[in-house]
């Protein structure tokens, strides 16, 4: 298994050096000039040159990017160009907000969707099967925008059950150890906090989830519908085993390996997806930062954005990867 390991973080190193010359190479092929948006239309070009040069804009695109991936390698993202702030620093809140949405989105979705999935197969033509995946199949399809405008509609404004922005109540924040509200809320001992940012999580965890949900849902069940009726299952059933134990012990861990490549994949793209709900929900994440610094030019803060966010996806891929080898114990060799 060490070795299966190892392997796999070895191919992981060219595929991060191909990432961050793509991501440098499609950044500085964005048109602006970022002098233009510091200063203003109104400044001379003296002072835009100087500008240029102070932050390197000079240079060959080659050495600017040796210069990046220098300071890559010892852990440094650079400084914005907007506000002159170290990227990591100021990136690490947005970051962590992202990061909660996306957990408690994805929870959501695995709670729901897998159980959806798991059930319509045992139940296969019945009504709940039917249900079930014409809920599946409207979820997959309706756009997360309107999603996230009903659910404030009708859950805020009409029902007053649930926040309809941000994060937490800001007249009474929580000390930020983490940057993850759940968890600052715990160390703190404010429990009545807790239950406050969970509140402000439930829908726009759920307007995020919802795509998710469905692609879950359909692939469990198609994978459940195949393994169901093996042989093996058919035996297990004639053993007179209990039914949730013929199913979530020897059915769902066989077909868990499409279901969990779904998953992966749809993890990622709740990273890099975020933008539409963080926006419609004033939600503080890594989604609305990376859009401010592309409004305003700032190379590095974009660079440093799209680089974290494919590096945890690579990561995520990685885990699911090291899943499929502690799942079907064949694939690591």
């Amino acid at each position: 298994m060490s070795a299966y390991i190892i392997k796999r973080i070895a191919v992981l190193i060219p595929v991060l050096l191909g990432m961050t010359l793509i991501v440098f190479s499609i950044i500085h092929a964005i048109p602006g000039d970022p002098a233009d948006t510091i200063l203003g239309d109104k400044a001379t070009e003296e002072s835009k040159q100087a500008l240029r040069e102070q932050l390197g804009l000079d240079k060959p695109w080659f050495q600017q990017y040796g210069s990046y991936l220098g300071e890559l390698l010892s852990g440094d993202l650079g400084d914005s160009i907007r506000t002159r702030e170290p990227i990591a620093r100021e990136m690490l809140p947005y970051l962590a907000a992202t990061l909660e949405l996306t957990v408690a989105s994805m929870l959501f979705a695995l709670i729901v969707g897998v159980n959806a999935g798991i059930i319509s197969a045992w139940k296969q033509n019945s009504w709940f099967d039917y249900a079930s995946m014409v809920v599946a199949l409207v979820g997959v399809s309706m756009p997360i925008f309107w999603l996230g405008l009903m659910e404030q509609w009708i859950f805020a404004n009409k029902l007053h059950w649930l926040p309809s922005i941000g994060r937490m109540n800001p007249r009474d924040p929580v000390e930020a150890v983490t940057h993850l509200a759940v968890v600052d809320a715990i160390i703190a001992g404010r429990w009545d906090q807790i239950w406050t940012v969970v509140k402000h999580l439930i829908l726009p965890s759920i307007a995020l989830g919802t795509i998710p949900m469905a692609v879950i849902a359909r692939m469990t069940r198609s994978s459940m519908l195949e393994v169901m009726n093996s042989e093996y299952i058919r035996t297990a059933r004639a053993k007179g085993l209990a039914p949730f134990r013929v199913v979530y012990k020897h059915a769902l861990k066989n077909a868990a390996i499409p279901v969990l490549t779904v998953i992966g994949l749809q993890t990622g793209s709740l990273l890099g997806g975020a933008v539409l709900t963080e926006t419609i929900f004033a939600w503080p994440g890594v989604g609305r930062y990376i859009y401010d610094a592309i409004s305003s030019r700032d190379y590095p803060v974009i660079q440093s954005g799209i680089l974290v966010i494919a590096f945890l996806f690579v990561v995520i891929n990685l885990i699911v990867d090291l899943l499929y080898a502690v799942i079907d114990r064949r694939i690591r060799y």
